[in-house]
């Protein structure tokens, strides 16, 4: 991304985040409608956040925004169902973005079928072909991407804003429940009866591919019961992190980050 594509995606994302504080979810979809650059993509992963700005969407009256979703091929039975369940609630669809077959094939071929839990490279290779490659198709072409993130959903993700750069894929990055906590989130699709997953009522409170995520305990961190058995400070598939480890941040155009 050139100097001049970051500096005006700053410009947005400095007037975005100044005009969103105050607003309530259905008015920051409006505000991101209105002014982010376009095409406009929300990737859905199903879970209550992104259940809750789903609805919100509808409610906003919002059009111009494209769902879409990571179909990993290993997601939970009830993920499915709640997919199809969400399309009958709202009068939307959700496009659905698979791994390249001959991708998938290769990765089983390489590490077995459950070839994560034996080496964290085959993990780390397995969230490629399965959802990171994929997200790159499901945002080509998109100039902003709206996201489910939390400041409060773990350390690492503590200093995300709404609006965002993600330079790596050239997109704004617009996160509208960053400030909200899960209690929030819980009570907003309570009151508007919206539909969410039911292994949430199961302890699973942050759900991926079926293999990888696990109920968590009384007191455990919100993102325990993904890739459990690995570093228990790091609970990232590379959606959201930049090739150094970090949440995606750009560098400001005067130079490198402090």
């Amino acid at each position: 991304m050139s100097t001049c594509q970051i500096a005006d995606l700053e410009l947005a994302a400095g007037m975005l985040n100044r005009e969103a504080a105050a607003l309530p979810l259905v008015g920051r979809l409006r505000l991101i409608a209105d002014t982010a650059p376009g095409p406009i993509v929300f990737t859905t992963s199903f879970g209550v956040e992104d259940q809750a700005i789903t609805h919100a969407l509808v409610a906003a009256d919002v059009a111009k925004v494209t769902l879409k979703t990571l179909d990993t091929g290993r997601l939970f039975p009830e993920t499915y169902a709640l997919w199809a369940e969400t399309e009958r609630s709202y009068p939307l669809r959700i496009l659905g973005v698979s791994p390249k077959q001959d991708s998938v094939e290769d990765l089983v071929a390489r590490d077995g079928p459950d070839g994560f839990y034996r080496a964290l490279e085959a993990r780390k290779s397995c969230c490629q072909v399965r959802k990171v490659e994929p997200l790159a198709r499901a945002l080509a072409g998109a100039k902003s991407w709206i996201t489910g993130l939390r400041g409060d959903q773990s350390a690492q993700r503590a200093t995300v804003e709404f609006a965002e750069i993600d330079p790596a894929r050239g997109v704004l990055k617009l996160n509208p429940l960053f400030d909200w906590t899960r209690s929030e989130v819980v009570a907003f699709v309570t009151v508007s009866k919206v539909p969410i997953n039911p292994l949430h009522q199961a302890g699973f409170v942050s759900i991926g591919c079926a293999p990888c995520t696990r109920a968590i305990l009384p007191g455990e961190p919100e993102r325990a019961g993904r890739w459990w058995w690995e570093d228990e400070t790091k609970k990232e598939c590379g959606l959201h992190i930049a090739p150094d480890g970090r949440l995606s941040r750009p560098e400001p155009a005067g130079g490198a980050l402090a």
